[in-house]
């Protein structure tokens, strides 16, 4: 097993040289910084166990450093450091995720208690996931990756509905993680201890449609060679997500509709009426308002339904959820193929977020997936991206205008020049801007030829 890798950010060389030498000497892996600028760089392309942050940094506090790691990685376990305690800094570093708190001068058997503490606790988070894996439950709300504006607003409507028995009607293309939300939505709920049971609409065979979703007793039908519940009494007191709702029959809508009216159900064959306790969760890829003007879905279903409406964004429209993503799926990944892969190099991050994905968050776990059935092993590199050109592909949108479009490095540049000329050179507060480090501007400017 390798060895847990620590990142360690601190403006004070001594403090940095103390933390390496003593980290390592109990048998962990070191990436040390001097700057949170520099932190956030490596966390976006490298995978760490555990960050030990200074609250006081020239270019960016320890705790909004704190606030960013955890946007990043969720996962990733931080400790703060100060020479200049307060209950309050404590108090809202705990808040903020943080796992503690220690204060300078260190205390070397107190770092080194507490790191044992916190591989612990990561050890045992990393069984149950295992564990959830191998019952079926990874999909949980922490599978909501991401923190842009669009995500946010999805895990606030998933917390708000969640506590509630109202249907949810999910929305967006293909990819984008209809199930994991609809998921979500019952595993916060009262009855998560129940079934969820997740249906393909447009799995099911038209003729066996009725069958599936409602029963039948022995007879009804030839093959019919005993009764059997349906999906929606195997779901009583649970939750049934039926995805791809669109592509239900107009008779099977309309049977639906009174099932959602009524909560009972009449297996196919019988003259009895089961009633039924099941919270509905319909999902679609497909203008539901477009196909009610066509005739192809109920108007009365549509509004039975469309209670609560989460529309969820491509991954087009949130690129910048992109590192988070792919660090979930390292982790995941690395678990399930039992490797130790550490990040993903920044060549290949860039192809990444200047790639269209027009198969959304699937799209891109499976190109992860793909790097790991194919022998990725340190790292992820653009040789492991083989669908993936050095050049950004053209958008859509980009394609149908004709216009030419921009390298990565082009408007990298571009964006570096403009930051230095809105905050009249200081390279230190347009890095901060940028959201990299100021070496990483001085190595630029070097490149273009302008140092």
């Amino acid at each position: 097993m390798e060895p847990a890798r620590i990142l360690v950010v601190d403006d004070e060389p001594s403090i940095l040289l103390l933390l390496r030498e003593a980290l390592t000497q109990w048998g962990y892996q070191v990436t040390c910084v001097k700057s949170a600028g520099e932190a956030l760089e490596a966390i976006r392309t490298e995978l760490f166990d555990a960050a030990i942050t200074d609250i006081r940094m020239p270019d960016m506090s320890g705790l909004d450093l704190l606030r960013e790691i955890k946007r990043q990685d969720e996962s990733i376990e931080v400790v703060m450091m100060t020479g200049y305690p307060t209950i309050a800094s404590a108090v809202e570093a705990l808040k903020e995720g943080a796992f503690d708190y220690l204060s300078k001068p260190l205390i070397l058997d107190e770092l080194r208690h507490l790191m044992t503490r916190m591989m612990e606790r990561r050890f045992l988070r990393g069984e149950v996931h295992s564990l959830r894996a191998r019952l079926g439950e990874e999909l949980t709300v922490n599978e909501l990756v991401g923190n842009s504006v669009a995500m946010q607003r999805v895990k606030e409507i998933v917390g708000k509905v969640a506590v509630t028995d109202s249907p949810v009607l999910i929305e967006g293309e293909s990819g984008t993680g209809k199930e994991l939300v609809a998921a979500a939505i019952h595993r916060l709920s009262s009855r998560a201890k129940r079934p969820f049971i997740p249906v393909n609409c447009s799995a099911i065979p038209p003729d066996l449609l009725e069958s599936e979703f409602f029963g039948h007793v022995r007879g009804a039908f030839s093959g019919a060679v005993a009764d059997a519940l349906g999906l929606f009494r195997g779901a009583n007191q649970g939750t049934i997500f039926l995805d791809e709702i669109a592509e239900l029959s107009p008779a099977l809508q309309v049977k639906l509709l009174r099932v959602l009216q009524e909560m009972q159900v009449r297996p196919v064959g019988s003259t009895k009426a089961y009633p039924v306790d099941v919270r509905v969760i319909a999902a679609t890829n497909r203008d539901l308002d477009r196909a009610m003007v066509d005739g192809t879905f109920r108007q009365d279903l549509f509004y039975r339904l469309n209670v609560v409406r989460v529309s969820l964004p491509s991954l087009r429209e949130r690129l910048d959820d992109i590192p988070a993503l792919v660090s979930h799926f390292l982790r995941r990944f690395n678990r399930r193929f039992r490797r130790e892969v550490r990040g993903i190099a920044p060549e290949a991050l860039a192809a990444l977020t200047a790639y269209d994905f027009p198969g959304n968050v699937r799209e891109l776990e499976n190109l992860v997936e793909r790097a790991y059935a194919m022998g990725a092993r340190d790292q992820i590199t653009l040789d492991d991206l083989p669908s993936l050109s050095k050049t950004p592909a053209p958008s859509l949108a980009a394609a149908a205008t004709g216009r030419p479009i921009p390298t990565l490095a082009e408007v990298e540049k571009e964006l570096i020049l403009r930051a230095l000329d809105t905050f009249k050179g200081d390279k230190e507060v347009a890095a901060r801007a940028l959201g990299i480090s100021r070496r990483t501007i001085y190595r630029r400017l070097k490149e273009y030829g302008m140092l």
